[in-house]
């Protein structure tokens, strides 16, 4: 690779200053000094979710109905989409994310239009929490023109720059980095620009095993470095594609876990371990860490220990897993856990959970007769966004792009 820029090296040369500038400050404080460290702490979320000792339960009724609401859809959406696939209708790898809601809509609800979302290659869920529409996504699973990415895309690469989602990534790690970027980006317009309003947030989903790879760790780096407004979120659901959590990553020292939390405060930043199953406990830890990150006081690492109840993938068969520990999870399925706790809390009646599941069913089945519904791609879209006039092959003398021209897509087109 190259060198970076002279504007690359001016721009970080400057948040350096700027943080140089803080430091010395702080220092001339003298007494103060003490008061201003920051601390990186691993710690664990609040174990109790139950109603307080006022009687006032953790969540408004109107939030808990739409987290619930998210959750239904996300299992739903995922169910249908196995359907589909040994229907004939999906093609390539399709990796569900069934059993983990809980994380999605733990954080992601709590997100705003203007903050922004990095996903893995189980991104649908995510993608459906930020507002992306569940007929685009059905129809780009599809391969359909009125898909988010027109059918470019497909299961493992969804993108809408309108809901802030940036993306998911096939290979493990691509989306860290880019996440990084987004938030970097709102720190810099803040810090150096000196836009006050600009305090989006980002944040990256990714699992246990990325946590092994080299983008992982540059990336805590970085975003420790300019107190980036990043959100780092490890879904550790215990198994990378077919290896077992603690037979690929070592043990944090003295601990009989190989934790990944604790890797946070090693880069100075707080680090949390959160049970991934239940949606509450996650969107208390999310709220401290999407407020930590708005005030400017940098980045979160957040492990939420959950569970896929399928295969890595529709082409898995799932045989590594024991029966015995798929059951275990099983009972701790965080929609019956969240729904249990909104009725004996008043927070939804019976009837309200049934329309919630009502809508859910109608919104799912209208996903999919839009896809089947809708067109392929034109051939004409094959070759955009690869070259940028846009599609790299020049203006013909007539001052049309010369892939417009009669005949082009089958190369009988006279170019000269």
């Amino acid at each position: 690779m190259g060198a970076p820029s002279s504007g690359s090296r001016t721009m970080m040369a400057s948040m350096t200053s700027q943080a140089s500038a803080r430091r010395a400050s702080v220092r001339a404080a003298g007494p103060q000094r003490a008061a201003l460290r920051v601390r990186a702490v691993a710690t664990t979320a609040k174990k109790d979710v139950a109603p307080s000792a006022t009687g006032k339960s953790a969540i408004t009724p109107e939030a808990a109905k739409d987290v619930y609401y998210d959750m239904v859809l996300g299992r739903e959406f995922e169910e249908m989409c196995a359907q589909m696939y040994y229907r004939g209708k999906m093609f390539g790898f399709v990796h569900l994310y069934s059993g983990q809601e809980a994380v999605s809509s733990g954080v992601i609800r709590l997100l705003r239009p203007d903050d922004h979302v990095c996903s893995t290659y189980r991104d649908h869920v995510h993608a459906l929490s930020k507002g992306v529409p569940a007929r685009e996504i059905m129809a780009e699973l599809f391969g359909k023109a009125t898909g988010c990415c027109r059918g470019q895309g497909g299961s493992m690469h969804i993108f809408s720059a309108k809901h802030g989602v940036l993306g998911g990534y096939a290979f493990i790690g691509e989306g860290i980095p880019v996440g990084v970027g987004a938030a970097f980006k709102s720190a810099y317009r803040r810090q150096v620009l000196g836009e006050e309003s600009s305090d989006s947030v980002t944040v990256s989903f990714f699992g246990d095993g990325t946590c092994n790879v080299g983008q992982f760790y540059e990336s805590l780096n970085m975003a420790a470095l300019y107190k980036l407004p990043h959100i780092f979120v490890v879904e550790n659901n215990k198994w990378a594609i077919g290896m077992n959590h603690p037979r690929a990553t070592a043990r944090t020292l003295g601990d009989e876990d190989p934790f990944i939390y604790k890797k946070g405060p090693a880069f100075g930043m707080p680090g949390v371990l959160v049970d991934g199953m239940d949606v509450l406990k996650v969107r208390e830890v999310a709220q401290e860490a999407i407020a930590r990150a708005r005030r400017g006081d940098g980045p979160t690492l957040i492990e939420a220990e959950t569970y896929r109840f399928r295969g890595h993938s529709l082409a898995d068969p799932d045989e590594l897993r024991s029966k015995e520990e798929k059951a275990k999870y099983a009972a701790r399925d965080p929609i019956p856990q969240l729904k249990e706790y909104m009725l004996k809390s008043g927070l939804a009646t019976e009837a309200e959970i049934k329309e919630i599941h009502d809508k859910v069913t109608a919104e799912v089945e209208d996903s999919v007769k839009f896809a089947d519904e809708s067109p392929k791609p034109d051939m004409s879209q094959l070759l955009e966004n690869v070259f940028a006039d846009p599609r790299g092959f020049g203006i013909a003398p007539d001052g049309r792009y010369r892939y417009e021209m009669p005949g082009f897509t089958t190369g009988t087109a006279q170019v000269s």
